[in-house]
């Protein structure tokens, strides 16, 4: 479910909005996507090159698509009505980020601000009750957006030492011995370092993107989706332990070569396709239970 339909509002279709074919009616629209197109291109183009060649960015390729067509399915909110005044604030305020953005050098609020423009272009054409009904559209848009530098430098050292500490853990449990400082494991012949690709970072900014759109597609309550946004952080430090755990027992009983180049990132991947079984099998068990309490609710109400 995308969002909950309440009473008797209905939707239509977006090609309902679509103008009629004449000039006149057309030269709006073609003035709005130019100059929409001259503001945020650069930006935007920054922002697909980062998706494309950045493997902690990459989930946007999935995400993208993905808002586009929950929007689609959507579609508009038969009682959607413009607000002129609001969607030019939030235009004119997108346009001063954009600027800001660009004197400053700092990628995240021009990007941003492409975001901003779209919810000031639909308040404008239709009003919030709109960007209520694509709350999850939009969500999934701002996600895909890679945290600015000084957050993401933040989130990874914690994570770091604590991926380290239960790799420790668990490479003790197996009878190797080791030591550990900081975000460096030492093991006979070998030093392991817990970069910021192998904290965590990468697969929890992916899991929180995940999350949320799982959590909107499958669940309906607010509670049930802030709980499984809750669960994509200790599964990403768990998963993450594990992956330094299996590269210094590969190391240690194996090869040393396979804790570096293709196979240490053959590992990432794998193990981030269980982060999403988990992630996945956690909204199987939250959805039973949340229909449960809704049907509680129901024959008590």
């Amino acid at each position: 479910m995308v969002a909950p339909v309440t009473g008797t509002q209905t939707t239509r279709s977006l090609t309902t909005i679509l103008p009629p074919p004449s000039l006149a009616a057309w030269l709006p629209v073609a003035l709005a996507l130019v100059t929409f197109v001259a503001l945020f291109l650069s930006p935007a183009r920054g922002l697909a090159h980062d998706w494309l060649t950045d493997d902690e960015s990459s989930y946007g390729l999935l995400l993208f698509p993905v808002a586009l067509w929950l929007a689609w399915r959507e579609g508009l909110r038969s009682d959607a009505r413009p607000d002129v005044n609001l969607g030019t604030i939030l235009l004119l305020g997108s346009v001063l980020l954009r600027a800001l953005g660009s004197l400053a050098a700092e990628f995240f609020s021009q990007r941003f601000s492409i975001w901003l423009a779209v919810v000031g272009l639909i308040v404008f054409g239709f009003g919030w009750r709109q960007v209520r009904a694509w709350w999850l559209p939009l969500a999934l848009l701002a996600l895909s957006i890679p945290f600015p530098a000084l957050i993401t430098n933040v989130m990874a050292i914690p994570l770091q030492y604590r991926a380290s500490h239960l790799g420790t853990a668990l490479i003790e449990w197996r009878h190797i011995p080791v030591r550990a400082t900081g975000n460096v494991i030492s093991i006979p012949g070998q030093q392991l370092f817990v970069a910021e690709a192998c904290s965590g970072l990468r697969s929890l900014t992916a899991l929180i993107a995940l999350g949320v759109m799982v959590g909107g597609m499958w669940l309906t309550t607010v509670p049930a989706r802030i709980f499984l946004l809750l669960i994509t952080i200790p599964v990403a430090v768990v998963v993450n332990g594990v992956r330094v755990f299996l590269t210094a027992f590969l190391m240690y009983f194996v090869d040393p070569a396979l804790g570096r180049g293709f196979m240490h990132e053959s590992q990432g991947w794998g193990l981030f396709l269980v982060s999403l079984l988990i992630l996945s099998g956690v909204t199987f068990l939250v959805r039973m239970v949340e229909a449960r309490v809704v049907s509680r609710r129901g024959q008590h109400g």
